[in-house]
């Protein structure tokens, strides 16, 4: 691929990889300054990463940190030559947080863990380590319960959702949700469509679009009845697989504000105490049914082919890779590699 001037969007490596699918039932989580370091050592013909989005859990970020510790941690980041931009807020049960579909004791715990990562990501504001990047949630509630009541559930989670943005608009900042196999009400297209259409508040509640995860609403997992292509599907039916991807992208792209690069082989995978979703692979697996870079301007071109341009910063996301993966510097070379690919293809100046 011809290489470019391009410098926007910013290239962003995910620091949750060291924390997401660890633990005592799985393999030991991988520290904050170990995936720092991973990131900023990164490089590819001069390029490197210009930034980290954050998790703000233990043991990388507690959720209530104090103002040293987080200077502490800014300070880190700038030394290392970069910035932040996404947050993911805690809003799970096991986090402190709630089901969003619990109208009582679970959406205080929900919108309290919302408030103290939006209070975090303005403080990271004022340390001038950040500038662009949204707060990212989800539901926090399985597919099963939420199947009990879909339809009050819904609409239990879209309120909670409508007070999530109240909270948000104090400080400036928009959420993205994530839409993901294994969180009920966001578990399809159709239902993650549906949720956004309910809270209807396009610029403070968005899609965070995941190249892993939104495949697998192709495939109706967990929701067959919003399956997009068959069961029998002939991946290697380029033509008919472009269809069925841009049938997805453009219910979802008019919503989207923030941008997950990654690799899926279209199948599911949970690690430790993660349920099981769209299965993250590295950039160059061999079975890997996106062609990156072609698939991700799907998501950054409307359907005219013009760059939206809705967002300054894309994140390379690889959840649930095994620790001998993550802790080998080539494979932060080759995700490199990909992000500028992506780039240099549907970038710009700026």
């Amino acid at each position: 691929m011809a290489k470019t001037n391009n410098n926007f969007p910013k290239l962003h490596n995910a620091a949750w990889p060291g924390l997401v699918g660890k633990g005592d039932d799985s393999e030991p989580p991988i520290s904050l300054d170990k995936m720092i370091e991973l990131t900023a050592n990164a490089e590819v013909d001069g390029v490197k990463f210009d930034g980290i989005d954050l998790f703000l859990s233990d043991p990388h970020i507690s959720i209530d940190i104090d103002d040293d510790a987080l200077k502490a941690v800014a300070d880190n980041i700038a030394a290392h030559g970069l910035v932040v931009g996404t947050l993911v807020a805690p809003v799970w049960p096991p986090a402190g947080g709630g089901p969003a579909n619990d109208p009582g004791e679970g959406r205080s715990k929900y919108l309290e863990q919302l408030r103290k990562a939006c209070d975090i990501a303005e403080r990271l504001r004022g340390l001038e380590i950040r500038s662009y990047g949204g707060i990212r949630i989800d539901t926090a509630v399985d597919v099963a319960s939420w199947a009990q009541d879909p339809d009050g559930n819904q609409e239990k989670i879209a309120e909670t959702f409508r007070q999530a943005c109240d909270i948000a608009k104090e400080y400036d900042e928009f959420l993205v949700a994530e839409g993901e196999i294994c969180w009920g009400g966001m578990h399809s297209c159709r239902r993650m469509v549906e949720l956004l259409e309910m809270v209807n508040q396009p610029d403070v509640l968005g899609f965070q679009a995941d190249m892993a995860h939104s495949m697998l609403f192709l495939m109706g997992y967990n929701a067959p009845e919003d399956a997009i292509v068959p069961e029998s599907f002939d991946w290697n039916d380029t033509a008919a697989f472009d269809a069925a991807y841009k049938q997805l992208t453009d219910a979802l792209r008019p919503w989207t504000l923030d941008f997950h690069v990654a690799q899926n082989d279209a199948t599911v995978h949970g690690s430790g105490s993660h349920d099981k979703t769209g299965k993250h692979c590295q950039p160059n697996d061999p079975n890997g049914k996106l062609d990156i870079p072609k698939h991700a301007g799907f998501w950054l071109r409307d359907e005219n082919g013009e760059l939206t341009k809705k967002f300054k910063h894309i994140c390379w996301d690889g959840c649930m890779f095994p620790n001998a993966t993550l802790e080998n510097p080539q494979t932060y070379n080759d995700i490199l590699a990909a992000m500028i690919d992506v780039r240099d293809a549907h970038g710009w100046q700026g």
